[in-house]
């Protein structure tokens, strides 16, 4: 089965079954091996972006949604005492923890986009994306630690971490020129040394060369 769109070229079957998949809520996908692979996609080429904008970015001005304000006020009215430089996943997927976070996430029905589909957070905000540091969560509750993490400062880690690699790489860098320019100083040196060596050797030379031929006139 195909779907066309007007003039468009015929989009796969397979290819609208995927789609339609992905406009639908995280839970609604299930245990389908194929659908939880693309959605696994989909989150870690969106987790892939946001690291990249915090490290290119300082994270205390970066704004995530239109309504980071009130994503951080209710965020800290609920979960005041929260550590989130380092996440225990028993915060937020027990059974209790679910029971606080359902209200919270459906406040934003409607008020965030996408809020409950599925996102991958970090466990640890200094590191990445590794397996043991992620776990899978709903958008609004990325949303609503990231955004914390952002204003609070903990993610600066990972932006000074990036930009000192950045900088000593650069150091490294200019050592090597400077020391390549050395070099070719110092070769350069050389080179007229022996240049005036040589200078010096001929002109010896045919200092000599004027006694002996001077010797031979007076010799004669």
């Amino acid at each position: 089965m195909e779907t066309t769109r007007g003039t468009a070229e015929p989009v796969p079957g397979e290819l609208v079954s995927v789609a339609h998949a992905l406009s639908l809520p995280a839970e609604s996908y299930g245990n389908d091996p194929d659908i939880e692979m693309a959605w696994a996609m989909k989150a870690m080429q969106h987790a892939e972006v946001y690291y990249k904008l915090i490290s290119s970015v300082d994270p205390q001005f970066l704004k995530l949604t239109k309504v980071d304000d009130q994503i951080y006020s209710e965020f800290r009215k609920n979960f005041e005492k929260l550590r989130i430089d380092v996440l225990d996943p028993e915060e937020l997927k027990s059974e209790s923890a679910k029971e606080k976070w359902r209200p919270f996430c459906l406040k934003f029905d409607g008020v965030v986009e996408d809020f409950n589909y599925g996102t991958l957070l970090r466990l640890d905000c200094s590191q990445g994306y590794t397996e043991e540091n992620t776990i899978f969560a709903p958008r609004i509750q990325f949303l609503a630690i990231e955004i914390a993490r952002n204003r609070e400062g903990y993610n600066k880690a990972v932006y000074t971490s990036v930009h000192d690699k950045e900088e000593e790489k650069e150091g490294n860098h200019g050592r090597g020129k400077g020391a390549d320019s050395a070099q070719a100083e110092e070769k350069g040196a050389n080179r007229e040394r022996e240049k005036a060596k040589t200078n010096k050797g001929e002109e010896k030379e045919k200092e000599a060369n004027k006694e002996i031929h001077k010797s031979s006139e007076i010799a004669m």
